[in-house]
């Protein structure tokens, strides 16, 4: 148990993380990411865990970056902007490549980073009723560092019809990109996730970490190379007067100067 997150484990060595900032609808600051790096690292090397469920208390699965850390960034220099995109990067790396079936469970909404680590589960349900979106470039920013997650399990085609529009889009919409596997009433949730690890547990552990990384293997490269890539994108992105403007037109609440809808 930490501030941001609740983990437990059942007899049968299924790991529930949880989301719990529910009061900030599970919103990403410096300390949740933190706690979700270290918390993918012990349970990846935990023998007694054989399945990872991530989900989210309260209304919301995640709403994207916290507001005072956005604001933060704002206020930070070019390097330091840089160390922290750095720091969700890694933890996006760390879920990712973590040697134990991680299987989503979403519900409410799932905005930005939501979306990144919608992308990074091996299996992602969603409740029929939950609204997506990549709602960076209304910022005047780019969904830089979730980006090699996100292209990875849409594919290129399809990742481009959300990627750069900020639009929002339904669970069954999801489901056709290749974001969530299946879409099921809020009521049937946990038990959609459920079927998805039951049979995991009749498998090798072993054989199934190593199935796992083959996977990723043959799959998209997501390497530091890749990592680094998105962090510089995002980094000159934030120096650039769109992202200025669009970060303060967002907290004054008003419409940026590109608005024409």
């Amino acid at each position: 148990m930490t501030d941001t997150l609740s983990i437990t484990v059942d007899p049968r060595g299924v790991a529930t993380l949880l989301l719990d900032r529910a009061d900030k609808h599970n919103a990403m600051n410096a300390a949740m990411i933190a706690d979700l790096h270290k918390a993918a690292k012990a349970l990846g090397s935990d023998d007694a865990v054989r399945v990872v469920v991530l989900a989210a208390a309260g209304k919301t699965f995640c709403a994207g970056g916290d507001l005072g850390w956005m604001r933060e960034q704002m206020q930070s220099d070019a390097d330091t902007r840089a160390h922290e995109a750095g720091k969700l990067a890694h933890m996006l790396h760390a879920l990712n490549t973590m040697p134990k079936p991680l299987i989503g469970a979403l519900h409410g909404n799932a905005f930005g980073g939501g979306v990144g680590m919608a992308s990074v589960c091996d299996v992602a349900i969603g409740a029929d009723h939950i609204k997506l979106g990549l709602t960076e470039t209304r910022l005047g920013i780019i969904p830089a560092t979730i980006g090699p997650y996100v292209v990875a399990r849409m594919g290129e085609g399809r990742a481009r019809r959300v990627f750069m529009s900020s639009r929002l889009f339904d669970a069954s919409e999801a489901v056709e990109l290749g974001l969530l596997a299946k879409a099921v009433p809020a009521d049937d949730l946990m038990q959609a996730v459920e079927d998805q690890v039951t049979p995991y547990l009749n498998c090798a552990p072993g054989a199934v970490a190593a199935a796992k990384a083959l996977a990723r293997e043959f799959g998209s490269r997501i390497d530091d190379q890749t990592i680094a890539t998105s962090i510089a994108a995002l980094k000159a992105r934030w120096e650039t007067e769109e992202a200025a403007e669009g970060i303060d037109a967002f907290f004054a609440k008003r419409k940026a100067t590109w608005v024409r809808a």
